[in-house]
């Protein structure tokens, strides 16, 4: 029953970015006042074989899980969740608010931005994953490419340094490290973002539990 929900909201989303793609086609064309019916006519077949293309990648995305932030319950899931994704983004977290602000935000992200998946794990319970990617403070994200990690976004300095940030700022954030189709045109607010590789605080700061610090890591 509830993969079928599940399935439901996914084709709904995709219907749904199908009609503003089309409808965005639509404002664009209106916009070309010059052209001939034969060129407005041309420019529209190949902007909808676009869209069709679109709309394929979107379902094979949606049989991939993207469209919804989902936990990954073990680190052996991580990297089956990772192997072949052009983009994920992973939350590692810990029950506490800051944690919580972020699922919030990255909620709404997935459901926006099918081309990238969003997951979430238990910092805590993923200790060999916490050590081998170095997470000091929770909330971070990882930020995958093609199976590697090329960034993180840790606590929330780089999205102005308070819990009440717009989603919007850190859908920018992730925009600067390539992780999300963005319109750089539509323009929005800026996140203030430090260059990619340096990480900065403005979270809880991670310690290692005691079963942490006895395991063993190769």
């Amino acid at each position: 029953m509830a993969n079928n929900m599940a399935q439901q909201l996914i084709e709904q989303t995709v219907v749904s970015l199908a009609r503003q793609m089309e409808a965005q086609v639509d404002r664009e064309l209106q916009k070309l006042d010059h052209l001939g019916e034969d060129d407005i006519e041309a420019i529209r077949q190949k902007r909808m074989v676009e869209m069709k293309q679109r709309q394929d990648k979107m379902k094979e995305w949606a049989a991939r899980g993207h469209g919804e932030y989902t936990e990954i319950l073990t680190e052996q899931d991580f990297f089956r969740e990772m192997k072949g994704e052009e983009r994920m983004v992973c939350h590692f977290y810990r029950e506490n608010w800051p944690c919580k602000v972020m699922d919030k935000h990255l909620s709404i992200l997935a459901k926006k931005h099918m081309e990238t998946k969003f997951v979430k794990i238990n910092a805590e319970k993923s200790p060999f994953l916490t050590e081998r990617l170095k997470i000091w403070m929770l909330p971070t994200l990882a930020l995958v490419q093609n199976e590697k990690t090329v960034d993180y976004v840790v606590g929330f300095d780089q999205l102005g340094g308070k819990d009440d940030f717009e989603t919007s700022v850190l859908e920018e954030r992730l925009a600067k490290s390539e992780m999300l189709d963005y319109d750089w045109s539509a323009g929005g607010k800026a996140a203030a973002a430090a260059p990619k590789g340096i990480r900065k605080g403005g979270g809880g700061a991670y310690k290692k539990t005691e079963s942490d610090e006895d395991s063993d890591f190769d």
